[in-house]
């Protein structure tokens, strides 16, 4: 029976450029906002509970951190993105979950959507959209449900470990998207171990029946992450060129560290998609030598019987004048030349080393 597929797209079809509309599947998911304001030497964190509360942080002369959680609270998502100025597209390409990794520059702040990849407790691998808006005090993020790989980042800011309470907001942005790249090595690490792990299991012969299954579902998983991460360079990229002065030069070094990290996770990604294309051969060959060793038991058992089967059928015609059945010893001679030519056989297989 053949999958239903789900097409998130439909939902946006025939709109406005511009309409949010909610693409994803978690369309009961609370609205849960939590707002983390500093500077060097003040901090306060808060859970906010209605929207409305957000909109005082801009004018903070401190630097803010705002999460949302919860797209499919639109209206509401409206209502933080007319109070800061976002552009209409900003906030439909926010709530469309199919997003690209991608940056757009705008007059006073810069909008970045990137994939955030998790294992969840049953090793699947989660990727959830995450959407940063840069302000000149401020970074706003958007996330679909609560979960997140940020709590690092959460407790630098509350025990003011490091730069980032003496720092701006772009340097925030800096440790959040760094975060989610941190993140990236351990989705590397894991498949390379899957992928070891299976390598060993068909190198020893101990493969399993849904080897092949399994070694597919890798295939997609690899690729799921590298759709997500290979753009994210180009991001990164474009940040370091921005001009528009929210990115300083001073931060400049951190975002380099960060394109370093993609083009190490990039080429361990490339390296995997080949030892995955290898494992699958691999797989094959040791298939195809398996049914070898079997055609060549059986080859060999045909070889020995074919004479002995030939004697047989020649002492078993029906013809009267046989001179042999009439001999008092034909049948134990018989026997003992069947044996010896069994024998024989054996020996002559075992010489040329094809048992």
């Amino acid at each position: 029976m053949a999958k239903t597929r789900k097409h998130n797209y439909k939902k946006k079809a025939g709109q406005a450029p511009g309409t949010a509309i909610y693409t994803g599947e978690k369309t009961s998911e609370k609205l849960f906002i939590e707002a983390f304001d500093y500077n060097e030497t003040e901090f306060r964190e808060k859970e906010l509970s209605h929207i409305s509360e957000a909109f005082d942080f801009k004018s903070s002369n401190s630097k803010t951190w705002i999460n949302l959680n919860g797209l499919n609270h639109v209206k509401d998502i409206e209502k933080i993105g007319q109070h800061y100025g976002l552009h209409p597209l900003v906030l439909e390409d926010i709530v469309n979950i199919s997003q690209r990794p991608k940056i757009d520059e705008y007059d006073d702040y810069l909008f970045i959507v990137l994939k955030m990849l998790y294992y969840d407790k049953d090793e699947k691998i989660i990727s959830e959209q995450v959407s940063f808006i840069l302000g000149k005090n401020y970074v706003l993020s958007f996330q679909e449900s609560e979960g997140d790989v940020f709590d690092t980042v959460r407790d630098r800011i509350r025990q003011a470990k490091g730069r980032v309470r003496s720092m701006d907001s772009d340097y925030l942005l800096y440790i959040l998207i760094d975060a989610v790249v941190d993140y990236y090595f351990n989705i590397i690490e894991i498949l390379g171990d899957k992928i070891e792990d299976f390598e060993t299991e068909i190198f020893n012969g101990q493969a399993r029946d849904d080897v092949s299954q399994n070694i597919q579902n890798l295939k997609r998983e690899i690729l799921r992450v590298r759709r997500a991460i290979f753009p994210l360079r180009e991001v990164i990229n474009r940040i370091e060129k921005c001009d528009n002065g929210l990115i300083s030069k001073n931060t400049l070094n951190y975002y380099r560290d960060i394109y370093d990290h993609l083009i190490q996770v990039t080429e361990n990604i490339d390296i995997y998609r080949e030892m995955i294309w290898s494992l699958m051969d691999m797989y094959m060959t040791t298939i195809s030598n398996k049914m070898n060793e079997v055609m060549k038991v059986l080859t060999i058992m045909a070889s020995i019987f074919i004479p002995l089967t030939f004697i047989a059928g020649i002492y078993g015609m029906n013809f009267d004048n046989i001179p042999e059945l009439h001999y008092q010893y034909s049948y134990y001679i018989l026997w003992v030349v069947m044996i010896l030519l069994f024998i024989g056989m054996l020996f002559y297989f075992k010489r040329k080393k094809w048992l």
